[in-house]
């Protein structure tokens, strides 16, 4: 008997993976503002120079284990369940630590740079992100 293998999975939309990206912000800001009340409670509330550098750094590496965890525990976030969308390697794999923690790196600088990175899904062949095409994942439709 022949083993017939699994569909690979649908690519989601531009418009559904932006509209979780608006929910996920709303969540980052969330665990950012949480995150930083021991940080700013700490330095008394006077963050400048070197304090101010090392906080954003500590906000930056915070959200990074939050979607770097998610990514690689199940290739989804809250919004992402949310929406119907998973995270996967570009050969429709569960995703490893080491690349869920180059997406989010490449994400980080795609969003900085003006959403340089976004804006590449309108010419992509495959709709993809940039971060997402150098990091070698995907984001898919879910039925979970």
């Amino acid at each position: 008997m022949a083993t017939q293998e699994a569909p690979f999975p649908a690519a989601a939309g531009i418009a559904r993976r932006l509209a979780s990206m608006t929910y996920e912000s709303l969540l980052a800001f969330a665990i950012a503002f949480f995150a930083a009340m021991p940080f700013y409670g700490a330095t008394s509330g006077r963050l400048s120079g070197f304090s101010r550098s090392l906080f954003q750094i500590y906000l930056i590496v915070i959200l990074g284990l939050y979607f770097v965890w998610c990514w690689h525990r199940g290739g989804q976030t809250l919004p992402m369940k949310t929406w119907k969308l998973r995270l996967v390697s570009a050969d429709g794999g569960p995703v490893s630590v080491r690349r869920a923690a180059l997406r989010y790196l490449l994400a980080c600088l795609s969003v900085a740079l003006a959403g340089a990175g976004l804006v590449w899904a309108a010419f992509d062949r495959d709709r993809q992100f940039l971060h997402d095409r150098l990091a070698g994942t995907r984001i898919v439709r879910s039925d979970n």
